[in-house]
């Protein structure tokens, strides 16, 4: 498959700064006129990325996978989630299958401005956004480490 000259470059580009910024690209996948790929770094934070053709952003995006189940649970954190997004500058995208939920929430760069710093700091407010909200959803067992539970 051909690529234009301006999709390589973009490739180029923003693998490049990935890596200047110590993210390792993973999992790549090259389509007619889109790439996509992983990138995590060595304290195991890992998202993925995705370049089309027809866009003028590279965008990043970080997914949750939650059993259907939850529903009700991602239904009252919705109000909170947009608060999140809002203050990191991210927005999400909820969907519902058969057996689960994916909540995915995306950052977009401009490619004109997208430079190393540019996406230090928009790695850096997507990274607190995932964590944010990893925290948000995350359901805490009631047991706190060290308390007895009658098994002693």
């Amino acid at each position: 498959m051909k690529q234009s000259k301006i999709m390589r470059e973009r490739i180029r580009r923003s693998a490049f700064l990935f890596g200047e910024l110590g993210y390792e690209i993973t999992d790549v996948e090259e389509g007619e006129g889109s790439y996509t790929a992983g990138f995590r770094d060595e304290g195991g934070f890992q998202a993925g990325f995705y370049i089309d053709e027809d866009s003028r952003f590279l965008e990043l995006a970080f997914s949750f996978t939650l059993s259907r189940g939850m529903a009700g649970f991602v239904r009252s954190r919705m109000e909170e989630t947009l608060r999140v997004c809002y203050e990191y500058g991210c927005y999400f995208n909820l969907q519902t299958f058969k057996k689960d939920i994916s909540l995915t929430i995306f950052s977009k760069i401009y490619y004109a401005g997208l430079n190393y710093f540019v996406l230090k700091e928009t790695l850096r407010d997507f990274r607190s956004a995932a964590e944010t909200l990893r925290d948000l959803i995350e359901i805490k067992s009631e047991r706190r480490k060290g308390e007895a539970h009658g098994d002693s």
